[in-house]
């Protein structure tokens, strides 16, 4: 996938609180953060366990944290979230004793993963003979439009339950179209030929005819 949890809450710093019960709850216990690194004291599962990794977001006392690095089964490094991954991480506040909770919208990104790849006329999975996630050498620059998507569908999912006219269905309408808007500029640098250099360009506002 080209987007992650990280870049949700980069562009919906509220996600992970506001709507949380969407996601799947990889971990949840207790722990301390001390010079960024949270060390998990009580858990359901460990981070190796649950697959928390770079990427991944942690809700500690109800704040949220991207994951810069799993360090081991029960120790993360987090940081505020930056502007990129390649960023300096942000250490937030030391504490102990607090409240700990992973959970992850990866299904939302997942189907919205596989709608870029469809709308760029590539294959979902490994297809003999056809151009699939690989091909695409620019997936950073896809990642935005990919968690515009996935994020449609996480309010999508919680409107429906308040009701079309609800604060959380207006919400889920705004990302319908950011993701509209997103998909008319964003491009994917695609290798067609397999020797790792990028050699066409692939827009989603177009549609893509291929010859059976």
């Amino acid at each position: 996938m080209f987007a992650h949890d990280r870049d949700l809450l980069a562009i919906e710093p509220n996600v992970f609180n506001e709507v949380s019960w969407i996601g799947q709850r990889l971990v949840k216990g207790s722990g301390d953060l001390e010079d960024g690194v949270l060390a998990l004291v009580t858990y359901d599962r460990d981070f190796v366990g649950a697959g928390v990794d770079a990427g991944h977001v942690v809700v500690v006392n109800n704040i949220a944290y991207e994951v810069v690095e799993r360090i081991s089964a029960t120790e993360v490094e987090v940081s505020r979230c930056r502007a990129s991954v390649d960023a300096a991480a942000v250490w937030p506040s030391d504490t102990t004793g607090a409240s700990v909770e992973v959970r992850t919208f990866g299904p939302q990104v997942g189907m919205t993963h596989d709608l870029v790849l469809r709308l760029l006329g590539l294959e979902s999975g490994e297809v003999v003979g056809s151009l699939g996630e690989g091909a695409v050498v620019n997936g950073a620059s896809l990642a935005r439009v990919e968690a515009l998507g996935a994020l449609h569908l996480v309010y999508a999912a919680a409107g429906s339950l308040s009701g079309p006219g609800s604060a959380l269905w207006e919400r889920s309408e705004m990302y319908r179209r950011r993701f509209a808007a997103e998909r008319q500029t964003a491009a994917a640098r695609v290798d067609t030929d397999g020797d790792g250099v990028a050699d066409a360009t692939r827009r989603m506002n177009v549609v893509w005819f291929v010859r059976g």
